[in-house]
């Protein structure tokens, strides 16, 4: 079993940025892959980017340039840097593992004020 805690949501103005972190603990040599995944009121949840065990990254297009996905192996940690902030960024950001299994983080609220 892996758990997955987020952290580091908040309210903010556009413009300004934020730094999401995502803790796994429990049997994370199972992991292959984690991501951030946002769910705004009334839409699906969807990927905004992720990080393979080797480095690899990958982004959505409504954040490339903007976001940076990234990872501290010692201390088991994905970070997700947020700049340049926009009210559509507005959504519940989960953490997601990945390998044979999947798991999901509780989610952390980030709210972009106009």
């Amino acid at each position: 079993q892996v758990q997955l805690v987020e952290s580091g949501g908040g309210l903010v103005q556009a413009g300004g940025s934020l730094r999401l972190s995502c803790a796994a603990s429990g049997v994370i040599f199972s992991i292959r892959k984690m991501g951030w995944y946002r769910q705004a009121p009334g839409k699906q949840r969807e990927l905004v980017a992720d990080i393979t065990n080797g480095g690899s990254t990958n982004y959505a297009d409504s954040v490339k340039g903007r976001f940076t996905i990234s990872r501290d192996g010692a201390k088991n940690t994905v970070y997700l840097q947020m700049n340049s902030l926009k009210p559509d960024d507005t959504a519940v950001y989960y953490c997601r593992g990945r390998g044979p299994n999947h798991y999901w983080g509780q989610g952390t609220q980030v709210t972009v004020s106009e």
